[in-house]
């Protein structure tokens, strides 16, 4: 095993540790550690992140489920537009996009550029929400009618197959919105969603990528072990202020990522 692999090994157990301690976020890690760490290009890195977030987002379910805190009914209702547009997302539109996006001068903006920096963006939204100060009250007071929910989760669920991520930040106060969830089963619900979404749009990618599996196996396991490390700790650790810390962290590396990705 060579430095970059035992790197991105120790990564995964970092990334399960900050799902089990604050929820969620931490998947958002796993495409920069396959870029950045491992070698991928960004459409292997986002196919593989799925897989990760989908088997993760699995373990936090059935964790949430024995607390009572996971409403599968509407969690299946709101997932149906999503999948449907994760799925279709991996299957075609990101193997669809040009290699090259735009080009002025002697600038070239290619498609692993454009999806890291679209990435970057949506950590930035990421890191947003994270920071600022929860307030379910006010997300709680207007009821949106299910069509609007509908567009709502075609258009997350294509967010979410581009980068790769649970988006776990967004489907929490849709669910808030339509559904009226306290936010802690919004909060659990949403990785019934979070599940579904990931794995169906994984394989879309299956039929379009080759897979490296027991890589792609190996580094899920650590993550999850990561995850149950992570619930165990969170009973000593706290959770609102480390997931503040951690807004910061992923506010810093978008920052980053559109440096790098744009000198």
């Amino acid at each position: 095993m060579d430095l970059a692999h035992l790197t991105g090994y120790i990564a995964a157990l970092i990334i399960g540790l900050v799902l089990g301690l604050v929820g969620g976020g931490g998947s958002i890690l796993t495409v920069p550690v396959m870029v950045y760490l491992l070698g991928y290009n960004p459409v292997i890195a986002t196919a593989y992140s799925l897989f990760v977030v989908g088997t993760s987002s699995m373990v936090g379910t059935f964790q949430k489920h024995k607390k009572r805190l996971v409403d599968f009914k509407t969690g299946l209702a709101f997932s149906f537009p999503s999948f449907l547009s994760v799925y279709l997302t991996r299957r075609y539109l990101v193997p669809g996009i040009p290699d090259t996006l735009l080009k002025i001068g002697d600038y070239t903006l290619t498609k692993e550029v454009g999806i890291m920096v679209f990435f970057a963006i949506i950590m930035l939204l990421a890191s947003f929400s994270m920071i600022k100060k929860d307030n379910p009250e006010t997300l709680a007071t207007v009821k949106q009618p299910y069509y609007i929910t509908f567009v709502q989760g075609l258009v997350i669920g294509t967010i979410t197959g581009v980068i790769g991520a649970g988006g776990g930040f967004l489907y929490v106060p849709a669910l808030v919105l339509w559904a009226k969830l306290p936010m802690k089963k919004a909060v659990g619900t949403s990785l019934v969603i979070v599940t579904i979404n990931s794995l169906i749009g994984f394989l879309g990618d299956v039929q379009t990528l080759e897979i490296e599996w027991i890589f792609l196996l190996s580094f899920t396991f650590i993550a999850v072990l990561g995850i149950i490390l992570g619930v165990f700790l969170s009973k000593y650790i706290s959770g609102k202020r480390l997931k503040k810390s951690f807004g910061f962290f992923i506010l810093i590396m978008a920052v980053y990522i559109i440096y790098k990705e744009l000198q």
